[in-house]
């Protein structure tokens, strides 16, 4: 398996993130409008990770019962966070959500819904068909999965999963774009 896609949409993605912090010119609004979307998004994220077994089981419950990709509408939202957050000069902050959004939208989630389904399908048979048909994709719907069965949430697969980092690094991010605010005087 060629892991060097991945490792370099990583690498693209911090970047991005460190290009994107070293240019902005945050306001102590645009800070806290972004962090309330950064600390949604990472909150989704917590209650997923905290129920994931990849390639264990078929999750059905926690985020998992309103949408397959909790992971993902998380990110989403850090990233939307971060670009509020950014205030570039000319507005590129919105360019640059609006450029990430298409790839996300465009190559990113079309990719995977290309891929995960078969792969999943394979593992979990029936019970992910259905579950696939019943759960959107992204956005979460307003009637949950009726057959959400998981030994619930653990703090031990949330860390297992490795999301405190992302947890750190949020917070990281909003408190620096904070103190860069304050010193700016935005």
């Amino acid at each position: 398996m060629n892991v060097w896609p991945g490792r370099l949409r990583i690498l693209s993605v911090w970047l991005l993130v460190a290009l994107l912090v070293t240019l902005s010119r945050p306001t102590v609004a645009g800070v806290a409008g972004g962090a309330a979307l950064m600390a949604a998004g990472e909150a989704i994220r917590l209650w997923a990770s905290g129920h994931l077994r990849k390639n264990v089981e078929l999750i059905t419950s926690g985020p998992y019962r309103f949408t397959r990709n909790p992971l993902y509408l998380g990110r989403l939202l850090i990233f939307s966070g971060l670009c509020l957050m950014a205030r570039l000069p000319w507005g590129l902050h919105w360019a640059v959500l609006a450029a990430g959004g298409a790839i996300f939208f465009g190559v990113y989630l079309r990719r995977k819904e290309r891929v995960e389904p078969e792969r999943l399908s394979r593992l979990h048979g029936d019970a992910y068909d259905r579950y696939r048909r019943s759960v959107p994709a992204l956005f979460p719907t307003w009637r949950p999965y009726p057959e959400g069965v998981s030994p619930g949430w653990s703090s031990e697969r949330m860390a297992r999963n490795r999301e405190h980092w992302m947890l750190l690094v949020v917070a990281a991010l909003t408190l620096f774009m904070l103190w860069r605010a304050n010193s700016l005087g935005g």
